[in-house]
């Protein structure tokens, strides 16, 4: 009987133990599966990779969402109930999956002037070579080219101001053609 008992409690832990040998932010990530894809890796152009970005740039944006500092129809009430730990859970999460190889078409042409303008702004600078980011700094290489030309395109009309104005500043020059160019470029960065 006894043996039996301590077989049965031994059974009911295993779902416990094969809970806990997951990411502790996977959980918490199936609600973001439907934007950004179950592995951070979003199909929709519009809904950027989470996948391989720094914990520190993913925590950092799910607290302006959560406190205004960063505005978004669909991402600020998600973002409104999430505690400290659910952030920093998430971005561990994200930030530890592979980010997905970009199969937008570039044209090659729009790529070599988009090299060209991302010199000239000294983009490497914060985003370093290859635009894998680090710290609070996001990894921009490989993401949708939507994304990029929306959120190149929010700092320089002031619609994004969560980074301290230092997008802001090497956007407000950039026309249309030139945000086309650099997320060109920086989209086959993969």
């Amino acid at each position: 009987m006894r043996l039996t008992m301590l077989a049965a409690c031994g059974l009911n832990l295993l779902p416990l133990n094969a809970r806990a040998e997951a990411p502790a932010g996977q959980e918490k990530a199936a609600v973001c599966a439907a934007c950004h894809g179950v592995d951070g890796n979003s199909t929709d152009p519009q809904y950027p990779k989470l996948a391989g970005q720094t914990a520190r740039y993913l925590y950092l944006q799910l607290k302006d969402f959560k406190e205004g500092r960063r505005s978004d129809p669909q991402m600020s009430p998600m973002a409104a109930s999430l505690s400290r730990e659910d952030m920093h859970a998430l971005a561990d999460y994200f930030a530890a999956q592979k980010q997905a190889p970009s199969t937008y078409s570039v044209d090659p042409t729009k790529v070599n002037e988009g090299r060209t303008i991302a010199d000239a702004a000294l983009c490497t600078m914060c985003h370093l070579g290859g635009f894998s980011g680090q710290n609070e700094v996001p990894r921009v290489a490989g993401q949708h080219y939507a994304y990029i030309v929306k959120q190149l395109t929010d700092f320089r009309e002031k619609r994004r101001t969560n980074d301290a104005g230092n997008m802001t500043s090497v956007s407000r020059g950039l026309s249309d053609g030139d945000i086309d160019k650099l997320a060109q470029y920086i989209t086959n960065l993969n």
